[in-house]
């Protein structure tokens, strides 16, 4: 496993001194790859650039994105943390025992994402996520400075790598996000068309259809093989509307 294909993404960040800080920690711990989504400050702030110390260089390379969907293009791995339970199906795990997960295919990019420093992700935003992390807190304090966050994940996935007989991690070729993407949006505009879901209740719909399909951690082939079905669906569909109106006008 390595740390080469994990992008840090931090979703609308506000504070210059924790995004400086976050670089800092980054180069402390060997990653580099700093995603920034619709970034409320200037990283290259004074500030910033003071908190990081020497790891000016992480900022200057930051990847500056408008969307969270842009920031996960061609990860086959996405987690994101969150500190509290937004819904009943979403698993919150630990990061000591989650986070090996998110390193085991280490020659393709994956992401860890974080959130806003006021309200973390969105429901919208975590159904991007295959699985979720939750830094336990005392419950005299719940919440957790968004750079002291990262670096505590920063810390518990160099642990990841060092040896370990406990450590088995099964290697799978996990389809990338922009082609699990495309699937939901087949998926979503068939659904429309066939009348199971309505355009008020999609995006709740879909949300829960991302939620069982992330827990599943999709491969690229088992992707294809759903669209293929979905692909027929739409032929058949095509079929039986020829064939009845071909019978209306022979009965006519």
């Amino acid at each position: 496993m390595g740390l080469a294909g994990l992008r840090i993404v931090l979703v609308e960040p506000a504070g210059p001194i924790n995004v400086g800080a976050i670089a800092r920690v980054m180069k402390n711990f060997g990653l580099n790859q700093l995603v920034l989504v619709n970034p409320q400050c200037d990283p290259l702030s004074m500030e910033a650039l003071i908190m990081a110390v020497h790891a000016k260089e992480i900022l200057g390379s930051a990847v500056v994105v408008a969307t969270l969907p842009e920031a996960l293009q061609g990860c086959v791995r996405i987690m994101a943390t969150t500190g509290e339970v937004r819904s009943g199906n979403i698993l919150l795990e630990n990061p000591r025992t989650a986070l090996p997960w998110l390193l085991a295919e280490p020659e393709k990019p994956v992401a860890l994402i974080f959130g806003r420093e006021d309200r973390g992700l969105s429901n919208e935003e975590l159904n991007y996520a295959h699985r979720f992390v939750h830094i336990p807190t005392s419950d005299d304090y719940l919440s957790l400075n968004l750079a002291t966050a990262v670096g505590i994940c920063c810390y518990e996935l160099t642990q990841c790598l060092q040896p370990s007989e406990s450590q088995t991690i099964t290697q799978t070729e996990l389809a990338a996000f922009d082609v699990v993407e495309a699937y939901y949006q087949q998926l979503e505009s068939l659904l429309l068309n066939i009348g199971y879901l309505y355009p008020h209740t999609a995006p709740s719909r879909m949300g829960k259809f991302r939620q069982l399909y992330n827990r599943a951690h999709l491969q690229t082939t088992e992707v294809a093989m759903l669209r293929g079905i979905l692909q027929q669906v739409k032929w058949a569909l095509k079929s039986g509307n020829r064939e009845q109106g071909t019978g209306e006008k022979t009965n006519s």
